[in-house]
């Protein structure tokens, strides 16, 4: 395989501008239901209100604002605020965090399947290889191949790449995984960059991850006001790591990117970080909701799709098992009754075969799901009725 390789398109991006605002019924959202302007003000102090209506509409610092690295920092065990760098969303942080990490004679590691830039950034510089996730009797029916991370590994290995809650599976690793992984970057000299985007809407909080920036002087925290707090209108993302060195690089290939975050996002950020403990409370009890509404629908019809419960995150990747393939169940909901979902060729790989019959769907939003969830139904009951396998 010749390197580095151009980026292809992004598919599920691609897929998405095609079709997310087009689809009467987006079910395969990988995001926690948002909320207004409005409603996130009304949980200010009122000296935010007052930072928010009349902020002036200025550049702002390139590491973030002071208060709002603050305010980022107490969501972690040790982090200070020089410890944080803030970015316009978490895609910018896996663009440059590769780019800065990575020379053409490194290699990296990433499981599969993934969120796509985790390795198409990184083909574009160096080898890579992909370490595919094992299915198996565990809680989320996925599991990190420790082994085949061990096996990989090479002299020239520079980076892995996790994503914990996963997207698309839902699977979390135990804190015995996340420190065997540890011990087996630092006996190398490897980085890890931690996706982490999901932590605070797991299904049960007692699953929840530690955070790789506090348990590794080359762990790399990502994460964004997206996904667990449901705010992906703010492009407020960041990243937390013990190196300072790591950091400035990070900074000064941001010059060339996004320069500076906007300063509203910012101040609304720091509100919502803020309100932190009633967000994400109000969010996995949606998920939890919806899961359970999921469940009973599936329950409805036997034999046409294996599921099992994620652990965390508010998207999961059942297999379908009814007549016909994934891609035309897919098709068929979509077209004739306006369900969007996201099947697995989506999630195709450049490294190595994802497994077939897989779907992504999400649970993370309030009416927009429930609406899906009764077209689903009607799909099936049409389309399905009386099907066992």
């Amino acid at each position: 395989m010749t390197h580095p390789r151009p980026m292809r398109d992004f598919g599920l991006e691609v897929f998405f501008s095609e079709w997310e605002f087009k689809a009467r019924h987006h079910m395969t959202a990988s995001d926690l239901e948002s909320m207004g302007v409005s409603d996130l003000l009304s949980l200010a102090a009122p000296e935010d209100r007052e930072a928010f209506e009349t902020l002036w509409l200025g550049y702002t610092e390139t590491w973030g604002a002071p208060a709002l690295r603050t305010e980022i920092a107490r969501t972690y065990e040790q982090m200070t605020p020089e410890n944080i760098l803030c970015l316009a969303g978490a895609g910018e942080g896996l663009y440059a965090v590769s780019k800065v990490l990575l020379e053409k004679e490194d290699h990296a590691i990433v499981p599969t399947p993934n969120y796509q830039s985790a390795e198409t950034i990184p083909l574009s510089i160096c080898e890579v290889t992909g370490v595919p996730l094992l299915k198996g009797d565990t809680a989320a029916g996925w599991r990190i191949d420790l082994n085949g991370i061990r096996e990989a590994i090479r002299p020239n290995t520079k980076l892995l790449s996790l994503n914990f809650p996963h997207n698309p599976t839902g699977m979390l690793i135990t804190p015995a995984d996340l420190e065997a992984l540890v011990e087996l970057c630092r006996a190398h000299g490897i980085w890890i960059l931690s996706d982490e985007v999901y932590r605070g809407v797991e299904l049960d909080p007692l699953d929840r991850m530690p955070q790789i920036a506090d348990q590794y002087e080359r762990g790399i925290s990502l994460n964004v006001m997206s996904k667990a707090y449901g705010l992906p209108g703010l492009r407020i993302g960041w990243i937390a790591a013990q190196d300072a060195t790591l950091l400035q690089k990070v900074e000064r290939y941001k010059h060339y990117l996004s320069i500076c975050n906007s300063g509203p996002s910012e101040v609304l950020a720091i509100i919502a970080l803020k309100a932190r403990v009633e967000i994400l409370e109000r969010n996995r009890a949606l998920i939890k909701k919806n899961v359970v509404a999921l469940e009973k629908l599936l329950d409805e019809f036997p034999g046409l799709i294996d599921w099992k419960r994620p652990q965390g995150g508010c998207v999961a990747f059942p297999r379908y098992t009814g007549p016909g393939d994934v891609e035309l169940f897919c098709r068929s909901l979509l077209e004739e009754s306006g369900v969007l979902l996201l099947p697995g060729s989506i999630y195709a790989s450049d490294l190595n075969e994802v497994p077939k019959g897989h779907f992504r769907i999400g649970f993370g939003r309030g009416k927009v799901f429930e609406d899906g969830l009764t077209a689903m139904r009607e799909h099936f009951r049409v389309h399905y009725a009386g099907f066992q396998i």
